[in-house]
């Protein structure tokens, strides 16, 4: 008998964007934002203030706001928060989508130039 599948947890969506944002691993700030949601096991869809539990993990690695890979993680998280059918996108399409999606196309100077970096525009 068929059963429904599992919900999306909030661990799991923020193991997504972290590996989509670093997929080298190698960025310390995003092992720290994903280490504060290992145990996050309730479901994404029930979270009604994830903006501020995202934004004061953020704020916990990053305070000035600085690093754009830790914005792009919380723009990612975010995006698949509200699209979970895009857990498995590309990479550079969920890059651009989250993007497009946090900031209207519009996104800061360091986060554009990120993405440039990237290949993604």
């Amino acid at each position: 008998m068929p059963t429904e599948p599992q919900p999306v947890t909030l661990s799991q969506v923020v193991r997504r964007a972290v590996e989509v944002v670093d997929p080298t691993s190698e960025d310390a700030q995003l092992g720290d934002l994903e280490a504060q949601f290992e145990d996050a096991d309730e479901p994404i869809t029930a979270i009604d203030t994830l903006d501020r539990r995202l934004a004061t993990a953020a704020e916990a690695i990053d305070p000035d706001v600085e690093d754009p890979a830790v914005s792009m993680a919380v723009a990612t998280i975010l995006y698949l928060a509200h699209r979970r059918d895009h857990l498995d996108s590309h990479p550079d399409d969920l890059l651009r989508l989250a993007a497009r999606s946090e900031w209207k196309d519009r996104p800061p100077a360091v986060v554009a130039d990120w993405l440039a970096e990237r290949g993604i525009g």
